[in-house]
């Protein structure tokens, strides 16, 4: 295996505890619990203490490898709070599941649904610190069993609060609809340079650049540079709305955000100009392809769809594990479309919002990797004799694996663009790894980081996945080989090397060789 600690940057954060200023070093893949733990010792106090952090204006920081850095001069404030030390082991342990018992039930009472997905992670961390600390303490036989029932009891709640409360209507609470005026004002215009908006439609666009709000602004100008603004009669101001709305429902994931959101259009934009698709598409497909790519990953979790499905959560029962994540984005996307102050399809007629619902709902479906080896079989059936631009089921084929190279198209762009991506994708699939294991899930090799590196989670990637998919839409648009198949080419090579030189024993050094001259 190769040496992990290069995927695994530090991150310093400040701390004032008591007036006393310390500091904390760990990596962007440390679990939250290692956190509160190091954070505990900085403090003197045990690890089993409540530890809470505020910024300079008050607010409370999470505890989690996400938090936001800060500064010597703004250090966060630290509170912690020891469990009573009057209290008996086994009371601390009661005292602790009561309390556990006590929110899920008043949840339950003040809201009528559980939030099951919201409190799941919180709960089950405590449950676990209560298992760990059992082990270690060392607790009387009797109280040990005593605390092993109550825990279970305690799991046993959450699972059937789960399936008891299914919320089919949380959606319509719980998506952000920007529908004030107000909301506008925080919309700042950018004048784009030419040379800028030439840069916009190429794959090697540096996304990483870009603030949040320069972002909006480019993804407005792509659907006005395209047409599709004076095509779906927009009204500008709406298409700010949605935009921001769209922004405003993209979690902070380290991958799955709405930077990753903005970097699939800006390639979709990039692939338009380059096979000049409106050749072959009308302007509304465009339009289909662009609104899919802002819309393909919305209100996404973080974790994907065999944790979904194994943990049985609200998505995956509601969907009846059939793509659970996917159905969910485009419930998102037309829940939004569904406010008249974010309907950018408000001015078409009733057959064409058909048309295009359609349309962006087949694409963000065809997003689910699950059914990759599906899509490309139907789409290499389609190049035989002959690709048919008029046949609408060719054609919708085409539109399903351009969406798909887009969605995982990171490897195109040039390695100081592509590679920090890679480190997104591993925090994020690490803290699903990290949770499936606290929860007794089944945990893909691929995303445990006890076993994956770099370069072994890319190259099977790049050689199986984006390289064979890439080439065979090259036969249809031979730009593709030299512009995007070639840099695939390149990145699997440089990481095959990485491997290698991963792989190799480290040289002797000069104390190892005094010492073996010294044995001879």
């Amino acid at each position: 295996m190769g040496n992990a600690s290069s995927i695994e940057p530090t991150k310093t954060v400040f701390l004032d505890i008591d007036g006393k200023k310390e500091k904390i070093m760990f990596s962007r893949h440390c679990g939250s619990r290692d956190i509160h733990d190091l954070i505990a010792h900085a403090a003197g106090v045990s690890r089993y203490a409540e530890i809470s952090l505020r910024d300079s204006t008050g607010a409370f920081v999470s505890l989690n490898p996400t938090m936001p850095i800060n500064t010597q001069s703004s250090p966060y404030k630290v509170t912690s709070k020891e469990p009573s030390p009057t209290t008996g082991d086994g009371e601390v342990f009661t005292q602790v599941l009561s309390q556990v018992a006590s929110q899920f039930n008043n949840q339950l009472s003040k809201e009528g649904v559980f939030k099951v997905e919201e409190m799941k992670t919180d709960i089950a961390t405590r449950l676990s610190a209560l298992e760990r600390k059992m082990e270690l303490e060392g607790l009387k036989a009797v109280e040990i069993e005593k605390c092993k029932r109550d825990i279970s009891d305690i799991k046993d709640q959450i699972w059937n609060a789960q399936k008891k409360f299914v919320d089919f209507n949380r959606l319509s609470r719980d998506t952000h609809i920007m529908n004030r005026k107000q909301t506008l004002s925080t919309y700042r215009k950018y004048t784009l340079s030419q040379e800028t908006i030439e840069y916009l439609k190429q794959p090697t666009f540096d996304i990483w650049h870009w603030e949040p709000n320069e972002m909006l602004s480019l993804l407005e100008h792509m659907f006005h540079e395209l047409g599709l603004v004076a095509e779906f009669n927009i009204n500008p101001i709406t298409l700010k709305r949605f935009f921001l709305c769209v922004q405003e429902n993209y979690r902070n994931n380290p991958f799955h955000n709405f930077r990753h959101c903005f970097c699939v259009t800006q390639m979709m934009y990039g692939m338009i100009h380059l096979c000049h698709l409106w050749e072959v598409m009308t302007r509304e497909d465009l339009g289909i392809l662009m609104t899919a790519c802002v819309c393909h990953d919305l209100d996404h979790p973080g974790y994907n769809n065999t944790y979904q499905i194994n943990a049985r959560t609200e998505l995956a029962i509601r969907y009846n594990d059939i793509s659970p994540l996917e159905n969910h984005h485009c419930a998102v996307a037309f829940k939004i479309l569904s406010n008249p102050e974010c309907n950018i399809f408000a001015n078409v007629d009733k057959d064409t919002f058909k048309r295009i619902r359609a349309g962006i709902t087949m694409l963000i479906l065809a997003t689910d990797m699950a059914r990759h080896g599906e899509i490309m079989d139907n789409f290499k059936m389609k190049l035989e004799p002959e690709f048919d631009y008029k046949n609408k089921d060719s054609l919708d084929t085409l539109k399903m694996v351009l969406i798909k190279c887009c969605d995982i198209s990171n490897e195109v762009r040039p390695m100081e663009v592509s590679e920090p991506w890679v480190d997104c994708l591993l925090e994020e699939y690490f803290n699903q790894s990290d949770r499936e294991k606290m929860e007794g899930l089944p945990v893909a090799p691929f995303m445990d980081r006890d076993k994956v590196t770099k370069p072994t989670a890319q190259i099977g990637f790049i050689k199986f996945v984006l390289i064979p998919m890439f080439e065979t839409v090259a036969k249809l648009f031979p730009v593709i080989d030299s512009t995007m198949v070639e840099p695939l080419r390149i990145a699997r090579d440089r990481y095959e090397d990485m491997k290698e030189k991963n792989s190799m024993p480290p040289p002797p050094s000069q104390n190892n060789k005094k010492k073996t001259v010294t044995e001879k």
